[in-house]
């Protein structure tokens, strides 16, 4: 038995295939943990719980969630959390959405030391903010980001970029004003551009050159990286701002914490092939159709699956954690705003999801009067039902 919400989902594909995959394909510790988690996720195979209404008697079934960072259905929640936490940290300004990208020329490289590799662009990209912001050309003034990694394109493609959310602003060096920038974004792409290639390649050249980073096969030396690197310029894409912090939140909430595709994305599997929705920005229709064998769609997720223990999501400048209780503080003080508190620090899931959804989920969807109370826990379980 298993809790589910629609037709077919990550799990359904990655359940039916399993035997067959991995008999093929050899994981890493980190991928073959992802795939098992999200094929358990919410079944009975991690156990779970039975509650009974203290009211009318009804007996209800859950199963426990994986938690994997990977899985679709365990998102919601983290992600609410730290939405509601962010919101502390963020100056009441507007905001501009900075995408970092890297040439096809190095995704080998990236992939192979993932790790390593994805930790070297979170620091180009946040000292190619640093040092554009404190250019007087510029605004000369110290600035901040929020960063979050993805690895995937609209069709699992692996397509690793940098989404950073920076304030249109920055604190004086002396930390006794707020600069407010333009309304144009106050850093200029194409110098943005030219650092960040610059930042990233020395910082790759001193990883080689310690052998922290090793190089592709169909790469002699970091001399033909190079070449290859700064063959074509590269692209920094500077979106539309936000109008404040609100929108910044719900940016947020809907983008930090995805994974390569959602189950809502999933039309069907159907005779070993996957359908799934997609948007192409090229061409400027969102909802396009791609099928896949279900082979080459399980291959190209867990392409995506993340080294353990990596932080996907970093903080820059005014963000850091070093700034919180310093720098962070003088900008609210010089804005003349009101901290905010997180309204969801110390609750429970069931308690989180009340305050979003303005539901009680230990009220008996029967009587609609009783409260559910665990009776039977893991194994007790089929007793109970039996």
């Amino acid at each position: 038995m298993e809790n589910r919400k629609q037709n077919t989902e990550l799990a359904d594909i990655f359940g039916r295939h399993k035997e067959g995959f991995l008999k093929k394909h050899k994981l890493c510790p980190e991928q073959a943990k992802a795939y098992q988690a999200i094929v358990s996720c919410r079944t009975s195979a991690l156990g779970g719980h039975s509650d009974r209404c203290d009211q009318c008697g009804h007996i209800r079934q859950s199963y426990n969630s994986c938690r994997n960072r990977h899985c679709p259905k365990c998102q919601f929640i983290k992600q609410e959390q730290w939405v509601d936490k962010l919101k502390a940290n963020l100056i009441p300004v507007r905001y501009f959405h900075i995408v970092f990208t890297i040439p096809q020329c190095l995704h080998k490289t990236l992939y192979i030391n993932q790790h390593i590799a994805y930790s070297l662009m979170f620091k180009a990209a946040g000292e190619s903010l640093r040092i554009c912001a404190a250019n007087p050309k510029y605004l000369g003034a110290q600035t901040g980001a929020v960063a979050v990694l993805h690895t995937w394109g609209q069709t699992l493609t692996y397509h690793p970029h940098i989404h950073t959310i920076v304030p249109a602003g920055g604190l004086s060096e002396d930390s006794m004003e707020w600069i407010p920038s333009g309304r144009k974004f106050f850093l200029p792409v194409k110098v943005l551009s030219q650092l960040f290639r610059g930042l990233l390649c020395r910082l790759i050249q001193e990883a080689v050159s310690k052998n922290k980073i090793r190089l592709p096969d169909d790469v002699n030396d970091f001399d033909q990286l190079r070449s290859l690197m700064y063959a074509k310029p590269w692209v920094v894409y500077a979106k539309n701002p936000f109008a404040g912090p609100e929108r910044v939140i719900e940016y947020l909430g809907n983008y930090t914490h995805r994974v390569a595709i959602s189950n809502h994305r999933i039309i069907e599997e159907r005779e070993g092939k996957v359908t799934f929705r997609y948007k192409d920005y090229r061409s400027g229709q969102f909802n396009k159709q791609m099928m896949l064998d279900a082979e080459e769609f399980i291959k190209r997720f867990l392409r995506h699956v993340l080294p353990c223990g990596f932080y996907k999501i970093r903080y820059f400048g005014l963000f850091a954690q070093c700034n919180s209780k310093s720098k962070l503080q003088s900008c609210f003080s010089l804005i003349e705003t009101e901290t905010f508190f997180p309204a969801y620090e110390g609750l429970n899931a069931a308690e989180v999801l009340r305050m979003i959804t303005g539901k009680d989920p230990l009220r008996c969807p029967v009587c609609g009067k009783g409260r559910m109370i665990v009776v039977a826990i893991g194994h007790e379980i089929k007793k109970l039902s039996g």
